[in-house]
Protein backbone atom coordinates (compact mmCIF):
# COMPACT_ATOMS: atom_id res chain seq x y z
CA UNK A 1 0.00 0.00 0.00
CA UNK A 2 1.71 3.56 -1.22
CA UNK A 3 2.31 6.24 2.01
CA UNK A 4 -0.82 8.53 0.86
CA UNK A 5 -3.01 5.73 1.16
CA UNK A 6 -1.84 3.73 4.46
CA UNK A 7 -1.88 7.78 5.75
CA UNK A 8 -5.62 8.18 4.96
CA UNK A 9 -6.76 4.68 6.30
CA UNK A 10 -5.40 5.38 9.56
CA UNK A 11 -6.68 8.56 9.98
CA UNK A 12 -9.96 6.94 8.54
CA UNK A 13 -9.81 4.56 11.11
CA UNK A 14 -9.08 7.49 13.85
CA UNK A 15 -12.09 9.58 12.90
CA UNK A 16 -14.56 6.75 12.88
CA UNK A 17 -12.95 5.38 16.31
CA UNK A 18 -13.98 9.02 17.89
CA UNK A 19 -17.25 8.67 16.24
CA UNK A 20 -16.93 11.24 13.47
CA UNK A 21 -19.98 11.76 11.31
CA UNK A 22 -19.73 10.73 7.89
CA UNK A 23 -16.30 10.95 6.82
CA UNK A 24 -15.57 10.84 3.44
CA UNK A 25 -12.20 10.42 1.44
CA UNK A 26 -11.50 12.35 -1.82
CA UNK A 27 -8.85 11.24 -3.91
CA UNK A 28 -7.47 14.63 -5.65
CA UNK A 29 -3.99 13.26 -6.48
CA UNK A 30 -5.46 13.54 -10.46
CA UNK A 31 -7.01 17.04 -9.78
CA UNK A 32 -4.96 18.88 -7.99
CA UNK A 33 -0.75 19.31 -6.32
CA UNK A 34 -2.39 19.81 -3.25
CA UNK A 35 -2.05 16.43 -1.66
CA UNK A 36 -3.50 12.74 -2.54
CA UNK A 37 -6.52 12.38 -0.52
CA UNK A 38 -8.46 15.03 0.88
CA UNK A 39 -10.10 13.16 4.56
CA UNK A 40 -13.68 15.04 5.83
CA UNK A 41 -15.49 14.36 8.82
CA UNK A 42 -17.05 16.43 11.35
CA UNK A 43 -18.27 15.92 15.17
CA UNK A 44 -21.56 16.98 16.74
CA UNK A 45 -19.97 19.54 19.27
CA UNK A 46 -16.56 21.85 19.96
CA UNK A 47 -15.40 18.90 22.07
CA UNK A 48 -15.52 16.19 19.70
CA UNK A 49 -14.18 18.13 16.89
CA UNK A 50 -11.03 18.46 19.23
CA UNK A 51 -11.25 14.46 20.28
CA UNK A 52 -11.42 13.66 16.62
CA UNK A 53 -8.01 15.95 15.89
CA UNK A 54 -6.24 14.59 18.77
CA UNK A 55 -7.01 11.40 17.72
CA UNK A 56 -5.87 11.68 13.97
CA UNK A 57 -2.51 13.27 15.54
CA UNK A 58 -1.95 10.56 17.92
CA UNK A 59 -2.92 7.86 15.44
CA UNK A 60 -0.82 8.86 12.68
CA UNK A 61 2.00 9.96 15.25
CA UNK A 62 2.41 6.43 16.50
CA UNK A 63 3.05 5.51 12.41
CA UNK A 64 5.51 8.04 12.47
CA UNK A 65 3.75 10.80 10.48
CA UNK A 66 4.02 13.85 11.19
CA UNK A 67 2.21 16.89 10.27
CA UNK A 68 3.64 19.80 8.63
CA UNK A 69 0.81 21.88 10.21
CA UNK A 70 -2.35 22.37 11.81
CA UNK A 71 -4.37 25.32 11.40
CA UNK A 72 -7.83 25.88 13.68
CA UNK A 73 -7.50 26.55 17.80
CA UNK A 74 -8.66 24.21 20.28
CA UNK A 75 -12.01 25.83 20.05
CA UNK A 76 -12.45 26.01 16.68
CA UNK A 77 -15.42 24.60 14.41
CA UNK A 78 -12.94 23.61 11.74
CA UNK A 79 -9.54 21.85 12.02
CA UNK A 80 -7.26 21.78 9.27
CA UNK A 81 -4.26 18.87 9.00
CA UNK A 82 -2.29 19.33 6.47
CA UNK A 83 0.25 16.12 6.11
CA UNK A 84 1.65 16.78 2.66
CA UNK A 85 -0.16 13.57 1.51
CA UNK A 86 -3.12 13.98 2.95
CA UNK A 87 -5.06 16.72 4.58
CA UNK A 88 -8.03 15.97 6.74
CA UNK A 89 -10.57 18.76 8.42
CA UNK A 90 -12.47 17.98 10.79
CA UNK A 91 -15.51 20.66 11.25
CA UNK A 92 -18.48 21.15 13.04
CA UNK A 93 -21.51 19.86 11.42
CA UNK A 94 -22.59 23.57 10.60
CA UNK A 95 -19.25 24.87 9.39
CA UNK A 96 -19.25 21.35 7.49
CA UNK A 97 -22.51 22.51 5.50
CA UNK A 98 -21.32 26.15 5.20
CA UNK A 99 -17.90 25.06 3.63
CA UNK A 100 -19.63 22.13 1.54
CA UNK A 101 -15.68 20.85 0.62
CA UNK A 102 -17.62 17.82 -0.89
CA UNK A 103 -19.22 20.18 -3.52
CA UNK A 104 -15.99 21.99 -4.51
CA UNK A 105 -13.72 19.02 -4.51
CA UNK A 106 -16.62 17.18 -6.68
CA UNK A 107 -14.43 16.31 -9.83
CA UNK A 108 -12.53 14.49 -7.08
CA UNK A 109 -12.83 10.60 -6.90
CA UNK A 110 -14.80 9.26 -3.39
CA UNK A 111 -13.08 6.60 -2.31
CA UNK A 112 -14.78 3.90 -0.38
CA UNK A 113 -13.60 2.55 3.37
CA UNK A 114 -13.59 -0.19 1.55
CA UNK A 115 -11.35 0.81 -1.14
CA UNK A 116 -8.62 2.04 1.81
CA UNK A 117 -8.68 -1.71 3.05
CA UNK A 118 -10.35 -0.19 6.27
Amino acid sequence: MDKSKEMAKLAYMALEDKKGEDIKVIQVSEISVLADYFIIANGTNVSQVQALVDNVEDVLQKNDFVPKRIEGSRNASWVLMDYGDIIVHVFSKEDRLFYDLERIWRDGKDISKTDLGV
